[in-house]
């Protein structure tokens, strides 16, 4: 390979780091009416009055909008694909408000000052309600989040909104207790993760205009433009042809934004007022209403033999939702679907779950997406294991973990068809010099130093619901315009897909002019989600590229004089395989601008009947300070198993990211409500993220395998490179110190009073 495998600069580095306006609110109109939302300030109410006369009049303001104006018709903003797992349970404006954020009306005006001030002159009266904040003590309580008739799930996943539950399932085997009763040793435990926000640098903004044509032009910095369009048109009520979304350069997303969480407001203001307009969310806003990750408490049951077979393994996830139910019922899957199946010689499984409705923030994707939680909760139990057997938690991994060839019950019945975790546990242990290192050192100076590991596994797409599209044109003078449908958030999937279709068609990757997302003109893509695009959509540039070939080589023959099955194209020129006649791929475009029947262009789109999983194990060297418990990170070794790795530049600083902002949910992340449920971490004041000095050394290296399925070998790398942190950081405090903390995140409090506890 030639530009596969090969450390290509991004498309827009440049761009990006000269400061170029390329961002949403850096080409948006001048002329917007700027928005802004006024909020609730309790946890569950019903409001009884709102007036706004006096706040109407304010000079400047154009227009104020309540729940007595919007459609009465129910909605997801989940960015799934249709019909989607999420519950239709959103109403642009509601008169029912569920949480202390929850939008009360929209205000629209000509600058930011009078808006601030009308919004301070509508006068509400709610009756408040008693709130459900506790998800433990949501399923069926008598208190109900969602009790409104027109409340509906298109998908049966076990939701009842008379009953607090978004969804509900039962998987696995039936006689799962008697395979217990056989286990020379059964282990149970509780895992609690609290919700974590994505924190991308920009926060959530779009803008809306109406065209010549009368069509609503949304222009947003999102991950899914095409679900945006049936998003706003079904919050909108009017039809999906009425609706364009545009997709600028995204500065982070990680999730957060797979949820259309504010697209609809402007695209409502200027559907119903002709005026441009947009709508920039605050930091705090980004913290307090938006999808953060699902707080889930994981239970796991364990069973083994006395030498370390693990026999059996029983997962039950509560998930907490919030008030809405975007990807409630799709991130608790992962919890167990993606956890469990690392143990393959387990030959009896058990996954339960239930979602539920509570009066706190909406809950939604985040880069993970419940393999987070599930993984963390797993690989910690099995370290419990491995000290209650009295071995090596190494050994007992190898002794149990999945490997190629395997067949993976939890994983919806696939097969590890290609699988490295046994290489990359090799590579990792002597990276950090494991046998040196195990359990503990003591430093000196009341500090000791532990080491942890963690397993991971994600997947590739969604297997038999995602589709990746792409279309390639040859221009004058042969060069290629590819356009995606496929959003590039700041993780070089433009770069990437560019390289997939440079090797297929052989020439260089500035020979590819690639085109972002615009629902008008770009194929249309689930959107960038799942791990999926450089699998999945890149799969779908292999076929177009085949097919371009097809028809670069007709074309050429045609101008040559000869039979297509006696041309080749080498990338630069069609040539005649028996005598010196060639035609350069720069002549052929230029002629085929004249006279031609035959469009040098090709599209196609991929799904997979299959999800490879991509595996990594991490081992964090960590320093616990037992005067106080706080707990610094000083070495952190991966090696990722991403299949073939189509830009290492860019898949490594994926995986150094995704291990920060692991290291912050292990350690630092903590959300904090009020007994009254309002979010006290509403800022970079009070929810603290790691920075560069407190992720410690990161070292990342690379174990091939080549997954058949996948595009030159490729598998996904998004996101499995998140869910390590967390519980080889538990791991390794619990080996320094012998505090098991089984709640995140790990604070100095929470690891002082536990040896504290230990020394009683």
């Amino acid at each position: 390979m030639k530009i596969v495998n090969t450390s290509i600069m991004k498309k827009d580095a440049m761009a990006l780091v000269t400061g170029k306006p390329v961002y949403t609110d850096d080409i948006a109109p001048k002329d917007c009416l700027v928005i802004k939302l006024l909020r609730s300030p309790h946890a569950h109410a019903l409001i009884e009055e709102i007036n706004t006369d006096i706040a109407k009049k304010v000079p400047g303001i154009h227009s104020i909008f309540t729940y007595k104006d919007v459609p009465n018709k129910r909605f997801t903003m989940a960015g799934q694909t249709y019909p989607e797992p999420s519950p239709y349970d959103r109403l642009i404006l509601d008169q029912r408000v569920r949480y202390v954020g929850d939008v009360v009306a929209i205000v629209a005006g000509e600058n930011e000052k009078v808006v601030e001030k009308a919004m301070k002159l509508i006068k509400v009266k709610y009756q408040v309600l008693e709130a459900i904040l506790d998800f433990r003590k949501a399923k069926d309580n008598k208190i109900l989040i969602h009790p409104e008739d027109n409340w509906k799930a298109l998908c049966p996943v076990g939701a009842d909104n008379k009953r607090n539950l978004c969804a509900h399932a039962n998987d696995g085997d039936e006689n799962i207790d008697k395979v217990f009763e056989e286990c020379d040793v059964v282990l149970q435990n509780t895992y609690h993760t609290k919700a974590n926000q994505q924190t991308p640098m920009e926060t959530f903004r779009a803008y809306a205009t109406m065209d010549m044509f009368g069509r609503l032009n949304v222009v947003s910095s999102t991950q899914i433009p095409f679900h945006v369009r049936r998003i706003v048109a079904n919050a909108l009520d009017i039809s999906k042809s009425k609706v364009r979304v545009i997709k600028p350069r995204i500065g982070g997303g990680f999730g957060a934004k797979q949820t259309a969480i504010m697209e609809v407001y402007p695209a409502f203001v200027t559907y119903m007022t002709g005026r441009n307009s947009k709508l920039i969310f605050t930091r705090e806003e980004s913290q307090t209403a938006s999808s953060p990750r699902h707080e889930m408490e994981v239970t796991i049951k364990i069973g083994a033999t006395k030498d370390g077979i693990i026999k059996a393994i029983d997962l039950y996830t509560l998930s907490n939702t919030g008030a809405y139910g975007e990807h409630g019922p799709t991130t608790v899957g992962l919890s167990g679907h993606k956890a469990i199946p690392l143990y393959s010689k387990a030959k009896s499984y058990r996954f339960r779950y239930d979602v539920v409705y509570t009066n706190t923030m909406s809950a939604g994707a985040y880069r993970g997406y419940g393999a987070t939680q599930g993984i963390f909760a797993m690989e910690s139990i099995i370290d419990e294991l491995a000290e209650k057997l009295g071995i090596n938690p190494i050994t007992l991994r190898e002794k149990n973990m999945v490997r190629e060839g395997d067949l993976m019950p939890a994983y919806y019945g696939e097969t590890a068809n290609s699988c490295a975790l046994d290489r990359c546990l090799e590579r990792a242990k002597a990276m950090i010099d494991w046998d040196n290192k195990y359990p503990r050192r003591d430093m000196g100076n009341g500090k000791v130093r532990g080491v942890g590991l963690g397993f991971s596994m994600q997947g590739s797409s969604i297997s038999n619901v995602d589709v990746g599209s792409v279309a390639i044109k040859v221009s004058d003078d042969g060069f290629y315009n590819l356009m995606v449908g496929a959003t590039d958030m700041g993780t070089g999937c433009d770069t990437v897909l560019s390289q997939i279709a440079a090797e297929c068609l052989d020439c260089s990757v500035d020979n590819i002019i690639v085109h972002g997302v615009d629902t008008d003109t770009s194929p249309y893509d689930s959107g960038s989600y799942a791990s999926s695009t450089t699998y999945l959509t890149g799969m779908a540039v292999v076929k177009t590229c085949e097919k371009l070939i097809t028809k670069i080589k007709t074309l050429g023959a045609q101008y040559l004089n000869v039979d297509v099955e006696k041309v080749d194209f080498d990338g630069k020129k069609v040539f005649d395989l028996e005598d010196n006649k060639e035609i350069s791929l720069k002549d052929i475009a230029n002629k085929a601008m004249c006279n031609n029947n035959n469009t040098l262009y090709a599209s196609e789109s991929h799904s997979s009947k299959v999800s490879p999983p991509p595996y990594m194990v991490g081992i964090a060297e960590v320093e616990v300070d037992t005067e106080t418990g706080k707990v610094d990170v000083i070495n952190y070794k991966a090696v990722v198993d991403c299949g073939t790795v189509v830009n290492p530049a860019l898949a490594r600083v994926q995986t150094e990211g995704g291990i920060a902002q692991g290291i912050g949910m292990a350690l630092y992340e903590d959300v904090v409500y009020t007994d009254k449920g309002s979010l006290q971490t509403h800022s970079f004041m009070q929810y603290k993220i790691p920075t560069r000095k407190d992720v410690g050394t990161i070292e990342v290296q690379f174990e091939s395998s080549y997954e058949p399925t996948g595009p030159f070998g490729v598998k996904s790398i998004g996101e499995v490179v998140i869910n390590t942190s967390s519980p080889a950081i538990a791991n390794a405090v619990y080996n320094a110190v012998g505090v098991r903390i089984r709640e995140l995140p790990i604070t100095p409090e929470k690891v002082f009073m536990g040896m504290l506890e230990k020394k009683q």
